[in-house]
């Protein structure tokens, strides 16, 4: 869709962090993360909200959500994730994604506050990408 930012990133006309490519989505690091591995999953076809979701993506996108998830934990180190999308209401970015978040106890995250912060370079963006795309294998 014209003027989608995670289109462009799809497309391949805006650059990203890519963490995961399949055939039906793509995954990358969120510029502004709660916590270095905050990754965004996105379906490959623009899709609004999750009621707009083809039932043949529904398996792809939530088989590749609960692969970002263990990776949160076997790559990363993190005790656990938080796993969560918004529909229209608090959605940035009108293209249906899931934020997959690496949790860890006492690490600040309360209820529905969320304090952002940003990758010291974009050498350390990528590093984190790239740990996380090992733990995929």
């Amino acid at each position: 869709m014209t003027g989608c930012p995670f289109c462009a990133i799809v497309a391949g006309d805006s650059a990203a962090a890519v963490v995961l490519e399949t055939k039906r989505t793509m995954a990358f690091l969120d510029t502004r993360p709660l916590f270095p591995g905050h990754t965004l999953l996105v379906p490959r076809v623009h899709v609004d909200t999750l009621t707009d979701l083809a039932p043949d993506l529904i398996e792809p996108l939530f088989r590749d959500a609960q692969r970002l998830a263990a990776a949160m934990e076997s790559a990363l180190g993190a005790a656990g994730s938080f796993v969560a999308m918004n529909n229209r209401v608090s959605q940035s970015v009108p293209h249906l994604h899931v934020h997959v978040v690496p949790r860890n106890r006492k690490d600040g995250l309360k209820g529905f506050f969320w304090p952002r912060t940003k990758y010291g370079s974009a050498e350390h963006m990528e590093e984190v990408a790239a740990t996380l795309r090992s733990g995929l294998s």
